[in-house]
């Protein structure tokens, strides 16, 4: 095989700042990321020093406001860092994704009050966040969640089990949604619990087909006191929060499936450049050229798609729609992707040896974390249809 670095993505970057960065990220990751990262996530190796290393730089908070410790960029650029971490390393960068996530209600709902407390630590302080909303009974019915906040003075007391949480049992702290008043979507509250308050536990990580390096584990609150201050927003606020930040995460899910489609496709061309058959490379062949053709024109496509959602989102505008759309896309062009690497690999891409099955399989996940893919069309179709008929209202 010829030593044949692919070439970096040619990114249409709006400032010299948001250049340098992408410079900086792709340093980081081929300095600090990739060379580890088929061992370590075959050793299910946490690569808490690199998420550490990405908080010291601050490559943690970048879509949120320097007041706070973030970087103040722009999701459009945040989304493209993310790509490239991905691309390094799935881990790594769904890890980064998520931590925005997890600080998204907080910066965003939180009073002045709490934003000058907390958001420092978590966005530049070297801590480490996890979003806590599914539950063993309730994932793509999130509103049927039935974890309990009770008051008891000016302390909140929680009792449940969230389920399929990444960063379980690593997490510094946890944004959790919890049940304060009826059934339903409006008895639903958040709270920033930190992950060493008494009673806050971890199951043993779920032993997965991909990314073993990220753990995803239960996380139990066993009666759990926090105090008021910890709340974020209003009571039964909770779900409207918790959707608002799966907006924006599905976007950041939308560029890790991009940034993994990506590394497929830089292994495939690699490979089939260097491959000889008949007496030429692979990559001469018609049926192998179209197949490359096409994985990078999916690739392309979702990365337009979730660029174009990002920009509606920093004008300000409307986008859960088009995030919706470019989260569907983007995963699955993902698993169309990988499993085309492995195909255009013959039988080495079935092997561990090169590590186009491990995207394939990484692929596989982006397609139901925050929204099944299923979910992301019903989305896509109540914005076009408006809400589903129920069965006993009239035709």
């Amino acid at each position: 095989m010829p030593d044949r670095a692919p070439q970096p993505v040619d990114r249409h970057l709006p400032t010299d700042e948001a250049r340098d960065l992408i410079s900086l990220v792709r340093d980081i990751a081929q300095r600090e990321i990739a060379p580890k990262a088929a061992e370590e996530e075959d050793a299910g190796h946490f690569p808490r020093e690199v998420f550490t290393l990405l908080s010291r730089t601050g490559l943690l908070g970048l879509p949120y406001d320097s007041e706070h410790g973030g970087a103040d960029q722009p999701y459009e650029v945040y989304l493209q860092v993310l790509e490239e971490l991905a691309a390094a390393r799935l881990t790594v960068g769904l890890g980064v994704s998520v931590h925005s996530l997890a600080s998204h209600a907080l910066a965003t709902y939180g009073t002045k009050a709490q934003q000058i407390e907390y958001l420092p630590a978590m966005l530049g302080g070297g801590l480490l966040g996890a979003y806590c909303l599914s539950e063993p009974t309730s994932g793509s019915d999130a509103a049927s969640l039935r974890t309990r906040a009770v008051r008891d003075g000016d302390h909140w007391v929680i009792t449940g089990t969230k389920a399929w949480i990444t960063h379980g049992g690593v997490a510094d702290f946890y944004t959790v949604m919890a049940r304060t008043g009826e059934e339903g979507p409006r008895g639903i509250t958040a709270f920033l619990v930190p992950a060493d308050a008494d009673g806050v536990s971890a199951a043993a990580p779920e032993k997965k087909m991909g990314m073993k390096g990220s753990p995803t584990a239960q996380v139990h609150f066993d009666g759990v006191r926090v105090p008021d201050g910890r709340r974020i927003s209003d009571e039964g606020q909770g779900f409207a929060i918790a959707l608002s930040a799966l907006d924006s995460g599905r976007l950041g899910i939308a560029a890790c499936a991009i940034g993994v489609a990506q590394a497929a496709l830089d292994e495939a061309v690699d490979y089939a450049t260097g491959r000889r058959q008949f007496g030429r490379p692979i990559a001469d062949f018609q049926g192998l050229r179209f197949m490359l053709a096409d994985m990078a024109t999916q690739i392309e496509a979702g990365r337009a798609l979730y660029l174009a959602a990002a920009r509606l989102r920093d004008a300000g505008r409307p986008f859960a729609k088009q995030a919706a759309m470019a989260k569907l896309h983007c995963t699955d062009a993902a698993m169309k992707v990988t499993t085309d690497a492995v195909q255009v690999l013959g039988g080495y891409g079935y092997t561990a040896d090169f590590p186009a099955e491990r995207y394939m399989r990484e692929a596989k996940v982006l397609q139901i974390v925050e929204g099944t893919n299923q979910i992301q069309r019903m989305v896509i179709a109540r914005h076009l249809t408006g809400p589903e008929t129920r069965r006993n209202d009239p035709a």
